[in-house]
């Protein structure tokens, strides 16, 4: 088959519309080719592919991604190109999450590959470093070794010039305000944190206000950076659409990001209780005299 090809100029006009008409522009990651048809069917903007996702299809958490367990962004070139891109339509365009500081790889390279397969978009959480807390043994460790911010910030800013539409995110609001402006992303994402619920969501504890509350103090200053940033939103209390409803009210967000919101958590409801109900058939009047 021949998957469908797009451009930065095609997709920058179609979120651009989406804002100008004051609608949503919605972000949706997808571990499989049916969760990322689905989600093009349902009209999704943006399917995003990274190894959490993948991990996340195969029944782990998020974070196992960040456990030396496999090539991240191998798994993701291939994943995306092999399920993704062929079960979509060419009405949703694919962003590739990748890990910017892989030590084996240069990452022009990497966006190149990309590209060939149709992928005109990268972001900078497959994983990143953002997901490691500041005050962290480890994370003083990881800079030491070369594992730095700096290293995803170039590559959103190289991704950009080599005419990638580039989405940019972090976790916190001084990462956020770097990245914004040294590498002008074009979608950035406030981060709030791990999404809970299901099986193996994180809870942390914070409401859905608090949410809205931290993503609108991010969301302040980065307009102040750039008034043509578009900002969205994801992950911690926003687990349901009416969550997400709570976000698009209460802060200045252009739109959402779901991950396990419309991927996991709906899979592990509808199999459990589809098959719960085989589970509990019988064999009617057999035995019986």
């Amino acid at each position: 088959m021949i998957v469908p090809r797009t451009s930065r100029a095609e997709i920058l006009a179609k979120l651009a519309a989406k804002r100008a008409a004051n609608k949503p522009i919605w972000i949706a990651s997808a571990g499989s080719g049916l969760v990322a048809r689905l989600l093009e069917n349902a009209g999704v903007d943006c399917v995003n592919t990274f190894s959490g996702a993948r991990l996340r299809a195969n029944g782990m958490g998020t974070m196992a991604m960040l456990w030396p367990i496999l090539d991240s962004n191998r798994q993701t070139l291939d994943y995306t190109a092999e399920d993704i891109m062929p079960a979509l339509a060419g009405d949703a365009f694919v962003c590739a999450c990748l890990n910017a500081n892989d030590p084996l790889k240069d990452m022009v390279r990497v966006i190149e590959e990309c590209r060939s397969m149709g992928v005109l978009s990268v972001s900078n959480i497959g994983p990143s470093i953002s997901y490691v807390d500041k005050d962290s043994q480890i994370y003083r460790v990881l800079n030491q070794s070369g594992v730095t911010f700096a290293h995803e910030i170039e590559f959103l800013r190289v991704a950009k010039e080599m005419g990638m539409v580039t989405i940019g995110l972090a976790f916190d609001e001084e990462d956020s305000v770097r990245l914004v402006g040294e590498a002008q992303p074009d979608v950035f994402c406030f981060h709030a944190g791990t999404t809970k619920g299901g099986r193996v969501g994180y809870d942390s504890g914070e409401t859905i206000e608090e949410t809205a509350r931290r993503t609108e103090a991010a969301n302040e200053k980065l307009r102040a950076l750039s008034s043509e940033v578009l900002l969205v939103a994801p992950g911690a209390a926003m687990e349901t659409p009416e969550d997400a409803q709570f976000i698009l009210d209460h802060t200045t967000c252009d739109g959402f990001w779901t991950g396990s919101s419309t991927e996991r958590l709906p899979i592990e409801q509808a199999v459990s209780e589809t098959a719960a109900r085989f589970a509990a058939l019988g064999f009617s009047g057999r035995g019986e005299a």
